[in-house]
């Protein structure tokens, strides 16, 4: 029993990382779905758009998906139509593009894995750039090769070219290799750009590694407890107002939060270094709905927010 929840405990820890590792098994998987079922090079002039369209819709798709499944992202619109000081409170106009920049980060991931794949594989590459009718290009990819490879370069993914096998063969190496050295630039540059991030938001931090560790633990409890406290108050709500309804009777008094009391909680959070709050939530039980009010007007610092909503 013991190795058991030990074993829990660790896949609870890891969840980031399993979480991460099941999405690559995942774009892994697609990618090799759609190369090997869905996608049939056209071997003609529609060659590069055809190729393209595989190498980034998906992309795009997975990129849309991130925005929708992050809840900072309607945290942050939900409402700004009817109170635009929500994205651009007055004090700190850079807020809306600090926080949707973090959201965009994370939002990137997927699809970063889907073009890194992609890329690696080169089905879709070799296809896309078989059919672009750039004379530079041309000219560095045709050198030393006879006159049909400009003429026929199109159909060398479908080997129905007439050049000889080892011209077309070269061709098709080549092809792929720029594909992987793209491949591997992606995910050279996004490792990058996430240690970049990571040690920025580390550096500014105005918290300590400790404090920001107990951060995230409650962060996590407070959404696992929301979340059961939704359900117990919704089911007693519904089972007040139905009692009520079939008996013919006077509701009896049911406490809820008002409705600013509601607005203010959906806040996206900001730190402020002098108090110890680590939530809207939080902030708002112990300070009351005015102090957020107020504060909604000039915005506080922000730190790293990756899990934090």
């Amino acid at each position: 029993m013991d190795g058991i929840q030990t074993v829990l405990k660790f896949l609870i820890n890891q969840k980031t990382a399993i979480g991460y590792s099941f999405m690559a098994l995942l774009t892994v998987g697609s990618e090799r779905l759609f190369s090997v079922v869905a996608f049939k090079c056209p071997c003609s002039s529609e060659n590069f758009m055809y190729g393209l369209v595989f190498l980034f819709a998906p992309a795009l798709v997975l990129l849309v998906i991130g925005y929708f499944l992050n809840s900072r992202t309607w945290k942050l619109f939900t409402g700004c139509f009817l109170n635009p000081r929500k994205i651009f409170p007055k004090g700190n106009s850079c807020r809306f593009f600090y926080v949707f920049g973090q959201i965009t980060l994370h939002a990137l991931i997927a699809p970063v894995m889907w073009l890194s794949v992609a890329l690696l594989n080169g089905t879709f590459y070799e296809c896309a750039m078989s059919g672009l009718q750039n004379p530079g290009y041309l000219n560095v990819l045709c050198k030393n090769k006879s006159v049909k490879c400009w003429e026929e370069l199109y159909k060398v993914v479908c080997d129905k070219t007439t050049m000889s096998f080892a011209e077309s063969e070269e061709l098709k190496l080549t092809l792929q290799a720029q594909s992987q050295i793209l491949g591997w630039f992606v995910i050279v540059a996004m490792a990058l750009l996430s240690l970049l991030t990571t040690c920025c938001a580390s550096c500014q931090s105005k918290i300590s590694h400790l404090q920001m560790k107990f951060w995230r633990i409650y962060i996590e409890k407070e959404k696992e407890q929301l979340e059961q406290i939704f359900q117990l108050y919704a089911a007693k709500l519904s089972e007040r107002n139905l009692k009520s309804f079939f008996e013919n009777k006077e509701p009896e008094a049911f406490p809820m939060p008002t409705f600013q009391a509601w607005e203010d909680a959906s806040q996206l959070y900001s730190f402020n270094s002098s108090e110890q709050h680590y939530s809207t939530i939080h902030r708002l039980v112990e300070d009351g709905q005015k102090d957020i009010r107020e504060e909604r007007e000039t915005m506080l610092d922000f730190v790293d927010g990756r899990e934090i909503p």
